[in-house]
């Protein structure tokens, strides 16, 4: 991982700063992209000002990061908003506002990367995706529709980007404890008890770590993956796979 030049997107909180944090203390460099500024002391080499839902906000705030850091290995699209609700609950603008950050951020970032990525002997993409996009989660149509559109493109992009030396996975992560999460909820009547049910919903019985999904990620970018591409992986405490006995309820 030594030297290996890294841009994430969304890298100011939450996964995204795990992510970056991670790569930096295994020997990457690292430039974070995100609307927010970032802390230098994470050990990243800088940060550069996005918005993913301008294109050309996109490019120049790749090029900028790509001359930081002189040239791109890794890409790891890990910007994304949140939405609640059923199908009848977002109108039309709220649903193209969230496709366009969740879906075509992704493809304004590695749009304006691959000509970098495909100069790289290490190139890899690595998209964070959610179980929303196979699993059905109450109140969650929006955001599923997002991510199950970016685990399908990610495979397309795997396909696409073979002949070019280009790995393309993604991260399925369950339930994380993130500040986005702990917005929802603040926002919820009773935030302990969603808290305690989010929590049940997964077979550890505890949410999904940040770090723990940076680590995916990073074993995804790594080099050593080389024979790993077109993969959706979950790390989701077991969330989608497992089916197991309902726990006795107390007293």
């Amino acid at each position: 991982m030594q030297g290996l030049r890294v841009l994430v997107t969304g890298g100011a909180s939450g996964i995204g700063a795990a992510t970056a944090a991670r790569f930096a203390a295994d020997g990457a460099r690292v430039v974070v992209l995100d609307r927010d500024p970032v802390d230098p002391a994470r050990g990243v080499v800088g940060s550069v000002r996005a918005d993913l839902s301008d294109d050309a906000s996109v490019r120049a705030a790749v090029e900028e990061a790509a001359g930081k850091l002189g040239g791109l290995d890794v890409v790891v699209n890990n910007a994304g908003i949140g939405a609640t609700g059923t199908v009848a609950d977002n109108d039309d603008e709220e649903w193209h506002r969230v496709y366009d950050v969740n879906v075509l951020g992704i493809v304004r970032t590695t749009r304006a990367a691959l000509p970098h990525l495909r100069r790289s002997p290490h190139a890899a993409i690595v998209n964070t995706c959610s179980i929303a996009a196979w699993t059905g989660l109450p109140q969650r149509a929006l955001y599923s529709a997002t991510k199950g559109a970016v685990q399908a493109l990610t495979l397309a992009m795997a396909a696409d980007h073979l002949a070019d030396g280009v790995r393309v996975n993604c991260v399925n992560p369950g339930t994380a404890d993130t500040p986005w999460v702990q917005r929802l909820l603040d926002a919820s009547p009773d935030p302990d008890a969603e808290r305690a049910a989010l929590r049940a919903r997964q077979p550890t019985g505890r949410l999904v770590t940040a770090e723990e999904v940076a680590h995916a990620i990073v074993h995804l970018a790594d080099p050593r993956s080389s024979a790993t591409t077109g993969v959706a992986m979950a790390v989701d405490g077991g969330t989608h796979s497992l089916r197991l006995p309902a726990r006795p309820v107390p007293g």
